[in-house]
């Protein structure tokens, strides 16, 4: 059924709490799973920004090592992919690249308000992904 699994990663809390989820679901399918991390820049900065945003391309490395580690604690084998530019967008066009069979995402909470959930990398990646999308809160 879900013979690709997306997991987005980032600094995220909710990031860390949906890795549970993610491995249960990759083990019950037998699913390849991929992890992708994205470094936006924003103008002038190259750091980790408030709110998880990951701006430099060794905190994501860094990142991808300890998810990878974390799962591979498991028993899973993952693929690791960093790319640059917006998050949403990004996670949507590696979904389709990698042909997921679904995104498995942690959630912010900022889609509770009207300004929050035009504004939310979940709510966009709902709106503009080829597969399923599992919300983790």
């Amino acid at each position: 059924m879900f013979n690709t699994v997306l997991f987005p990663v980032d600094q995220s809390r909710e990031a860390r709490e949906a890795a549970e989820t993610v491995a249960n679901i990759v083990k019950t399918y037998n699913s390849r799973l991929v992890l992708l991390s994205v470094v936006e820049h924003p103008p002038g900065e190259d750091k980790v920004i408030e709110g998880g945003i990951m701006g430099s391309a060794d905190a994501v490395a860094k990142l991808l090592q300890g998810a990878q580690a974390l799962f591979a604690e498991k028993g899973i084998e993952v693929d690791v992919i960093e790319r640059e530019g917006m998050p949403s967008f990004t996670i949507c066009d590696v979904a389709d690249e990698v042909n997921a069979d679904l995104i498995i995402m942690g959630c912010r909470g900022l889609g509770l308000t009207t300004e929050g959930a035009s504004e939310s990398v979940t709510n966009r990646v709902i709106n503009l992904s080829p597969c399923p999308v599992l919300i983790i809160p």
